[in-house]
């Protein structure tokens, strides 16, 4: 599989991931699409990171699932992930509570699947229907056999028109589960933005959830580290290639997660190039150290 570094001469080597990762004192790994595909785990990618653990770094998942941290860790253990293979998780859902804290007031309408509630525990906001709502807490799609936001438009439309402001507890558009696609908070949320509602985005591309992961990388390494000691990896480039563009960490890009399809193939050094060329292009401040179209520890070599 390609793999491709960035020197700072801008001229791109082909290293493995194994060679890359070596640079880092640990790394900010996206879970759903790069270790599982919200079935089952992805074996080189498991096995990838429980390499990496082993080699004496350090393993932080950093999600935009809408729920509590705690929720993930028994979504993982199902998947067939196991608790070897990090440290420790970061998610939106703990950055959403964090927000909503600070307006402990205001009426709260939450818009998702109540598999999200865990958002809610702790809170004192009263919990209204929409009509009455402040504050919507947008976590998904109402159900998962949507696979349009139109089908919100109306309720949208409603809480526009009452002035809600929207925290949006995913930012994803859509994610890949098994076979098809689904769309997330994010679809919805852009689409209220569209309306012209406001929106309060929580997660990836945002600082917040990255500050909180730089809590937890120097509580791990036992001194402050800086950002540049630490790799991101994801498969989203509006969340998680932006999201490290924008506050400062190297990327690694899974070409082979949402935007399966999008790019060439792998194991052909010219298209491993040109990807890493159409990705720079969209984010002038990146610093991509690598790409492929999945995350293993040591892939088979690229043909020129």
């Amino acid at each position: 599989m390609g793999h491709i570094g960035q020197s700072l001469s801008s001229s791109f080597e082909f290293s493995s991931f194994s060679e890359i990762v070596s640079r880092y004192d640990g790394v900010l790994c996206d879970v759903w699409g790069v270790i599982h595909n919200g079935t089952a785990a992805f074996n080189d990618a498991v096995d990838a990171l429980c390499r990496v653990r082993a080699s004496g770094r350090f393993v932080i998942l950093i999600t935009n699932a809408p729920r509590l941290s705690r929720d993930i860790y028994p979504q993982l253990k199902r998947f067939g992930v196991p608790r070897s293979a990090f440290d420790t998780i970061v998610t939106s859902g703990d950055v959403t509570a964090a927000l909503l804290a600070r307006q402990p007031d205001a009426p709260l309408f939450h818009f998702g699947p109540a598999r999200d509630m865990s958002v809610l525990e702790g809170l004192p906001n009263p919990i209204v229907e929409m009509s009455d709502a402040q504050l919507c807490l947008l976590t998904g799609p109402l159900d998962d056999e949507v696979l349009s936001v139109d089908n919100y438009e109306r309720q949208l439309t409603e809480m526009q028109q009452n002035a809600v402001t929207v925290i949006c507890a995913n930012p994803d558009l859509v994610v890949r589960s098994g076979n098809r696609m689904v769309i997330c908070a994010g679809s919805i949320a852009q689409r209220y933005v569209a309306l012209g509602g406001k929106v309060v985005f929580a997660g990836k591309p945002e600082a917040a959830i990255y500050d909180d992961a730089l809590i937890r990388a120097n509580g791990l390494a036992g001194r402050t580290l800086r950002k540049r000691h630490l790799l991101a990896i994801g498969d989203g480039l509006p969340t998680d290639i932006m999201g490290a563009a924008n506050n400062g960490f190297d990327a690694y890009f899974i070409t082979g997660g949402i935007h399966a399809g999008a790019f060439g193939n792998m194991k052909v050094e010219a298209e491993v190039t040109m990807a890493a060329k159409i990705i720079r292009g969209q984010y002038a401040n990146l610093s991509l150290v690598g790409l492929s179209d999945r995350l293993q520890w040591m892939p088979t070599q690229v043909e020129p």
